[in-house]
């Protein structure tokens, strides 16, 4: 089994940014791929990005690409999700997890308890 706890989260304006973090411990050992995915208000879980646990390959969503960037640090088993030209839109909680990718899209394994990012006009 694999703790997630994600932190980070706040409020921020318009065109703000934000980092992320997932701090990963127990049998991490098992884990090929992280993700963040993120759920607003009203809507269902959508998944933001990606990376492989050796760090050479990423993934993202057309919602974020150019403004979102995930990254790792090994060395802290931690996954970072930096978060730039933040908009209204982005409100939503985020959830790190370990994620596979199936048919055309990723789906998390299980969750953390996520971060609450909201983005005000």
């Amino acid at each position: 089994q694999v703790q997630l706890v994600e932190s980070g989260g706040g409020l921020v304006q318009a065109g703000g940014s934000l980092r992320l973090s997932c701090a990963a411990s127990g049998s991490i050992f098992s884990i090929k791929v992280m993700g963040w995915f993120r759920q607003a208000p009203g809507k269902e879980r959508e998944f933001a990005a990606a990376i492989s646990w050796s760090g050479d390959s990423t993934d993202y969503a057309d919602f974020v690409k150019g403004r979102f960037t995930i990254s790792r640090d090994n060395t802290k088993n931690t996954v970072y999700l930096q978060m730039n030209s933040l908009k209204p839109e982005d409100t939503a909680v985020y959830y790190c997890a370990p994620t596979h990718f199936e048919g055309s899209s990723w789906y998390p394994d299980y969750w953390g308890q996520g971060t609450q990012v909201t983005v005000s006009s």
